[in-house]
C-alpha cells in the first residue's frame, strides 16, 4: 500500500468517526415523552369517540323508540281490521241467507205474507218490513266495506312508516356499531402504548436507581420562611378528584401534576416530576414542617409527593383507581420536605 493510499484510508476512517461523534445519542426520557404525547392523543380521541358512543347511542334509542310505537299502531289497527273483516262476513252471511231463503220460497213465501195480513194495509207493511230489514242489513255490509277500506288504507300507511322506521333505526345501530368498533380499536391501541410507557418507565427506574444517590433523609431544619398563603386551601378543593396517570389538572392529577397544579395557583412553578420537585426549595425537616410543605416519598429513589396539611397528615393524588385524599404523613419510605 503507497503512501498516499494509506493517507487517504486514515482519513476516511477519521471523518467515519467525526460524522458517527456528530449524530446526537437520543436521551433515556425520549421515547417516555414521546409514548406519552401520543397517549395522551390517543386518550382524547377516545374520549371524543366515548361522547359520540353516547349520541349515537341516544340516537338510536329515539329511533327505536319511534319504530316500536308504529309498530303497536300497525299491531293494534291490524287486530282491527281482522275484527272488522270477522264482523262484515257474518252480516254478509246473515244477509246471504235471508235472500236465499227468500228467493227459494218462491211464490210460497209471498203466500204465507198474503196469509197472514187480514188488510192490504197490514200485506204492504209487512212486505215494506221485509224489504227495509234487507235493505238495512245490505247497507250495513256497505257501510262495513267502506269503513274496513278505509282501516285497510291506513293499515298499508302504517306499514310504511314502520318500515321506514326500522330503516332510520337499523342505520343508526350500524352507524353507533361503527363508532363503537373504533372505539374498541384506539382503546386496545391506548392499553399498548401504556404498556410500552410502563416497560419504558421500569427500565428507566432502573437505570436511575443504577445511577442515583438516595437523598440524607429528613435532612434540613427550618428554611425561616412560611409557605405559600392558601396553598392548602387550594389543595383541598380538588379532593375527590380522580387520579390519572400524567394529567396536571385542573380536574385529574397523578402526583406531581396535582402539587404542580395546586403552586401554579398562587404563581410558583413547579417541574412535573417528584423528583425534581424534590429540588425545588430549601429542604425541612420533619420536625418543622408547616402546612403547604411538600413532602417525599421513595425507597430508592423518589416516586411520590404530596403537600403537608398539619397534624401529621398530607393531601396527594395516589394512584390509578383512586382519588385526591388526605393521608397519614407515617410511611416508612419518607424522604423529606421542601417548601418552594
Amino acid at each position: 500500500m503507497t503512501l498516499h493510499s494509506r493517507y487517504t484510508r486514515i482519513c476516511a476512517l477519521l471523518m467515519t468517526f467525526i460524522l458517527v461523534a456528530a449524530i446526537p445519542v437520543r436521551a433515556f426520557g425520549a421515547p417516555v415523552d414521546d409514548k406519552r404525547a401520543q397517549a395522551l392523543k390517543v386518550k382524547a380521541q377516545v374520549e371524543d369517540l366515548d361522547a359520540e358512543v353516547e349520541i349515537a347511542t341516544e340516537a338510536y334509542n329515539e329511533a327505536n323508540a319511534s319504530y316500536r310505537a308504529v309498530t303497536a299502531k300497525v299491531t293494534a289497527n291490524e287486530k282491527k281490521l281482522g275484527e272488522l273483516t270477522a264482523h262484515q262476513k257474518k252480516l254478509q252471511k246473515h244477509l246471504d241467507t235471508r235472500v236465499n231463503s227468500m228467493y227459494r220460497s218462491g211464490p210460497l213465501g209471498f203466500l204465507e205474507i198474503l196469509v197472514g195480513a187480514n188488510t192490504f194495509e197490514e200485506l204492504a207493511t209487512n212486505w215494506d218490513l221485509l224489504q227495509a230489514m234487507n235493505e238495512q242489513d245490505a247497507e250495513a255490509v256497505a257501510d262495513l266495506k267502506v269503513t274496513r277500506a278505509e282501516v285497510s288504507k291506513t293499515q298499508a300507511e302504517l306499514k310504511t312508516n314502520q318500515a321506514q322506521a326500522k330503516k332510520e333505526r337499523d342505520a343508526l345501530a350500524s352507524q353507533k356499531s361503527a363508532i363503537e368498533k373504533r372505539l374498541a380499536d384506539r382503546k386496545k391501541l391506548l392499553n399498548g402504548l401504556e404498556s410500552e410507557i410502563a416497560q419504558l418507565e421500569r427500565e428507566a427506574e432502573e437505570a436511575a436507581r443504577r445511577t442515583y444517590r438516595p437523598p440524607v433523609r429528613d435532612a434540613g431544619g427550618d428554611p425561616g420562611t412560611q409557605p405559600k398563603s392558601g396553598i392548602v386551601d387550594i389543595a383541598k378543593s380538588k379532593l375527590g378528584s380522580r387520579y390519572v396517570w400524567a394529567a396536571s389538572g385542573p380536574n385529574t392529577f397523578d402526583c406531581s401534576g396535582f402539587t404542580m397544579w395546586v403552586y401554579a395557583q398562587v404563581g410558583v412553578s413547579l417541574p412535573h416530576s417528584s423528583r425534581a420537585q424534590y429540588n425545588s426549595g430549601p429542604r425541612v425537616s420533619k420536625a418543622n414542617l408547616k402546612p403547604g410543605d411538600l413532602v417525599f416519598f421513595g425507597r430508592s429513589v423518589i416516586h411520590h409527593v404530596g403537600i403537608y396539611v398539619g397534624g401529621g397528615m398530607y393531601i396527594h393524588a395516589p394512584s390509578t383507581g383512586d382519588v385526591v385524599k388526605i393521608s397519614s404523613l407515617n410511611r416508612s419510605d419518607y424522604v423529606g420536605a421542601c417548601r418552594p
